[in-house]
């Protein structure tokens, strides 16, 4: 069973700063990459930020500039710092796994998301 819990949303002011973190456990092989992405209400879920297992990262272009994703991979985590927050930016933000499990299987997770407001 593998499980990602996120933390670290809340309300913030505009120009304000946070950081989420997003641990997977359970019976984890490897890790190929982690996302973020994000759902505003009445839109659909879209992609933030990406890392892959070397390092390397992706951004949409709203955020580029703002927002910065790591990971430690040793600790199955990854982190979304964002600064200069926006009231667009408020969702709920949900992490990604896309992984192998001890048992050789495939398989993309979700965690169960955390919500990020950002107020005028």
């Amino acid at each position: 069973q593998v499980q990602l819990v996120e933390s670290g949303g809340g309300l913030v002011q505009v120009g304000g700063s946070l950081r989420l973190s997003c641990t997977a456990t359970g019976s984890i092989s490897t890790i190929r990459a982690m996302a973020w992405f994000r759902q505003a209400p009445g839109k659909q879920r879209d992609l933030v930020a990406s890392i892959t297992s070397g390092g390397t990262t992706n951004y949409i272009e709203s955020v580029k500039g703002r927002f910065t994703i790591s990971r430690d991979s040793a600790k199955n985590t990854v982190y979304l710092q964002m600064n200069s927050l926006k009231p667009e930016d408020t969702a709920v933000y949900y992490c990604n796994a896309d992984l192998y499990t001890e048992g050789y299987a495939y398989g993309k997770y979700w965690g169960q998301g955390t919500q990020v407001t950002v107020s005028s």
